[in-house]
């Protein structure tokens, strides 16, 4: 008989719905049960596409004596991290301060008030790997909570006074120097490992956020940061935690030279890398950059775009069983699926196929002979080998489609898709795309229809049902994104949107002591109302709260969001330059911060050659630190102020380009605007204020 989550949403609470554990989502059902029988709960937190998470649910959730000793003597709920990151942070920041480390599936137990006495994440069914059973930690705690309660709700105390305590900024907001962001980058160019590529051991994750923050150094003249960046994406996709075959990137490597990933593809994962590689095809114009970038981003249309206009969450590690079943090869699957042996010999050098297998006695592909070396071997102008190459792969993810897919967690997160509209967004435009640009607007259009239907944003879709209050990082990742998406297909509606977004945000997430809550301000009440500061998988809410604000003041809209940005970027700052692999996206904030920012706008009837033009121009340029806002004459209400008292030049579309407050001569002619975003401002050239 199904438990109480056969009525939710989230397909990872549904994979347990038929447990014989008696599990509860989360709320005030579960809570007051807790209370009124006075029992501890024990909280399981995890997602759909975690590997142990599956097994820990398979060797103990599934198992009867398990189940029968959880519902008698404990309140047992589940919960989806990826729906309640309010609830993950918290508990998390639990785990970690108990046990030093973190990760899922993330095992508690509470008492009835939910303060933490006991942490942990997987516990096998047998006592092993230095680990007691699940079962014996169940009956040594309900024990303990029989005979010694008055200790454990003690401890819980203590963990609990920890936790609000963490959400306070305790470091007074400092200037902005140029300096700090200087010193991140020579820390981690100095940390970065030359042999392996990347920063820090096994498990090996791909940092994003810090190669981002490194290509903007780049576009101030740091070679060595460039050199970092490009060492990181070239190293990483060449494959095995880069899917070769179908696109995208696993979540990480599992070894110190990413071939073993582990092989959930998470949407957070390739929205944020493929932007990564089209910044390093923007600024160095290597195609190879660029084709990672499509690559990717054509995974993600392929097989993370759900009908209604949004994308899916994540796909599964495993499939029938086994983890990374889906992916890995025989020597035989391979030359069954080319069916041409000179096919078969260019794929065997290029990857160095071992005829035994790199893994578990089946292959992972990754590349060991580049093109120009398989050019020459293969008499094939060099020119031509990714094609070549491409179409080999075509025919393996032919052959690979055939197999039973991994699971897909179909629910849409706004956070997540805001990071997919970033960059489908830039990369539309700049790649001349329409595909990626209209994937977009569908995907904005989505959300906002179907989890903003009033003033009050929601988290997580699923089944035609909106859920959840949107944190911290929805808000501020959907601002952003809006307004990247304005820069690319400048619709007022999306700037309109943005706007709003921001006053919704201010209005009930702001800290008055600085910064922003993760939840609302009415929010249910939670053991503390967390405050995250660090950047994580995905960038801090907090981060891309003050970019977002960083924005809009460029933009021109009115009001102190410049000031509230810098305080918590001062606030930020001395963590960020001695641990910038843990705050890539707030470096990268800070970056925009000390600018100088170029602002450009253009006004002219969107339809007319001229105007579209002095747009790609625009769009062409890496302008990290900048905002773009395109218009018909006269503006339409609900544009950016930066448009304001722009008049048409010679009744042409016109180009006005500001920097440091100073606006430069406005321009019709495209390739007077390219000159004057290539050169530095001077003065003696002539400039109106």
């Amino acid at each position: 008989m199904p438990n109480r989550l056969i009525h939710e949403t989230s397909p990872y609470l549904l994979q347990h719905a038929d447990n014989p554990v008696d599990w509860y989502p989360w709320g005030t059902e579960a809570l007051e049960k807790a209370r009124l029988e006075e029992r501890p709960i024990f909280l399981s937190v995890g997602y759909a596409a975690c590997h142990w998470c599956h097994v820990m649910a398979h060797e103990s959730f599934e198992d009867p004596r398990i189940a029968e000793l959880l519902n008698r003597e404990f309140v047992p709920i589940k919960v989806d991290r990826e729906e309640r990151p309010d609830l993950d942070s918290i508990y998390m920041n639990a785990l970690v301060a108990m046990t030093g480390q973190g990760g899922w599936p993330m095992s508690l137990f509470l008492t009835p008030d939910g303060e933490p006495f006991y942490a942990g994440t997987y516990f096998p069914p047998v006592p092993r790997y230095g680990m007691p059973s699940f079962g014996d930690v169940l009956m040594q705690l309900a024990a303990a909570w029989k005979n010694d309660r008055e200790k454990i709700e003690r401890i819980g105390r203590d963990v609990a006074q920890h936790l609000r305590e963490s959400t306070q900024w305790s470091v007074k907001p400092q200037a902005l120097q140029p300096s700090a962001i200087h010193q991140a980058s020579e820390t981690l160019v100095l940390s970065y490992d030359w042999e392996h590529g990347g920063w820090g051991n096994a498990p090996r994750f791909p940092q994003p956020m810090s190669i981002e923050f490194l290509l903007r150094q780049a576009t101030r003249g740091d070679t060595a940061a460039l050199q970092a960046a490009e060492h990181a994406l070239t190293t990483m996709a060449r494959g095995g935690m880069y899917d070769v075959v179908g696109g995208g990137f696993h979540r990480y490597s599992t070894d110190d030279d990413w071939l073993v990933p582990h092989f959930e593809k998470m949407l957070y994962d390739n929205a944020l890398l493929s932007r990564a590689y089209l910044h390093a095809y923007r600024l160095t114009a290597k195609p190879f950059y660029r084709r990672i970038a499509e690559e990717t981003l054509d995974f993600i249309l392929r097989e993370m775009a759900a009908p209604e206009g949004g994308f899916y969450s994540s796909l599964d590690a495993d499939s029938e069983g086994e983890e990374g079943r889906y992916y890995l090869w025989t020597i035989d699957e391979i030359r069954s699926a080319l069916a041409d042996e000179k096919a078969f010999d260019l794929l065997q050098t290029a990857y160095n196929l071992p005829e035994q297998g790199n893994f578990d006695g089946r292959v992972i592909l990754q590349r060991a002979v580049g093109d120009p070396e398989l050019a020459v071997r293969f008499q094939i102008p060099v020119e031509q080998v990714p094609a070549r190459m491409r179409e080999l792969h075509n025919r393996l993810q032919k052959e690979r489609a055939r197999r039973v897919r991994p699971a897909t967690d179909d629910k849409v997160l706004v956070a997540w898709n805001a990071l997919a509209i970033l960059s489908l967004a830039e990369a539309g435009f700049v790649l001349e795309r329409s595909d990626y640009l209209s994937a977009a607007e569908r995907a904005a259009d989505f959300l906002l229809a179907a989890l903003h239907p009033t003033a009050r944003l929601l988290r997580s879709w699923r089944a035609g049902y909106a859920r959840h209050d949107a944190c911290l990082e929805d808000y501020a990742g959907l601002i952003v994104s809006l307004l990247e998406l304005y820069r690319a297909s400048p619709k007022v509606r999306w700037y309109a949107a943005a706007v709003e977004l921001a006053n919704e945000m201010l209005a009930h997430y702001a800290d008055p002591q600085g910064g922003f809550f993760d939840v609302r301000d009415d929010a249910d009440p939670l053991l503390a109302r967390p405050k995250d500061i660090q950047d994580n998988a995905t960038p801090s809410g907090n981060a891309q709260a003050a970019y977002a604000l960083l924005l809009l003041e460029a933009y021109g809209e009115p009001g102190e969001w410049r000031g509230q940005a810098e305080a918590m970027l001062g606030t930020a700052m001395p963590l960020a330059v001695r641990y910038p692999t843990a705050f890539g996206h707030w470096l990268s904030a800070i970056d925009f911060a000390i600018g100088p920012v170029c602002q450009i706008a253009i006004l002219g009837q969107p339809d007319d050659p001229r105007t579209q033009a002095l747009h790609r121009v625009a769009n062409k340029h890496f302008l990290p630190r900048s905002v773009l806002a395109v218009s018909p004459y006269p503006p339409e209400s609900g544009s950016p102020r930066l448009l304001d008292e722009r008049p048409l030049i010679g009744g042409l579309p016109s180009a006005y380009v500001c920097e440091n407050f100073v606006c430069r001569q406005p321009v019709n002619d495209p390739q007077e605007l390219v000159e004057q975003l290539e050169r530095p401002y001077d003065p003696s050239r002539g400039s109106v204020t």
